[in-house]
């Protein structure tokens, strides 16, 4: 092994685990299809103390907060049937910590979930699912 391959494994850290891979893929591909349908990119991975956002965009005069769920296979179930829930509950902690971090913006908001199909390590097919669920009770008003 030469000097820069060594440099190179001991800076780089572990290796990635093969879900974190495919997760990754998954959210570069499904920001990359969000922008090309017209949607504007505002941040990737906002964390708060209460879970972490994939992927956040502008569509006209809504937020959108977007989880990306990546499968080789849907087999069993579909990708999006994993936002359960616990999952929904989370999400809007989350969003409301975003929206606090800009001083509460009179803004609309919606939840989306894109699913992202591989196979063999390519993309194969991505599915979004526009407004997939609201805001999770107790936060909501109605």
């Amino acid at each position: 092994m030469n000097l820069f391959a060594k440099l190179k494994t001991c800076f780089a850290g572990p290796a990635k685990s093969e879900h974190l891979r495919r997760g990754e893929l998954g959210e570069l591909a499904a920001k990359r299809f969000l922008r090309r349908t017209g949607l504007k990119f505002l941040a990737a991975n906002f964390r708060s103390r209460h879970g972490e956002i994939d992927l956040i965009f502008h569509d006209g005069d809504c937020l959108v907060f977007i989880e990306v769920k990546t499968r080789s296979s849907e087999d069993w179930t579909r990708p999006a049937a994993a936002v359960d829930a616990r999952k929904r509950r989370l999400l809007s902690q989350t969003a409301l910590d975003y929206l606090r971090l800009l001083k509460n913006p009179p803004v609309k908001f919606r939840f989306d979930i894109v699913e992202v199909l591989l196979a063999d390590g390519e993309v194969r097919e991505i599915r979004h699912l526009p407004n997939s669920f609201s805001l999770s009770k107790p936060y909501r008003y109605a």
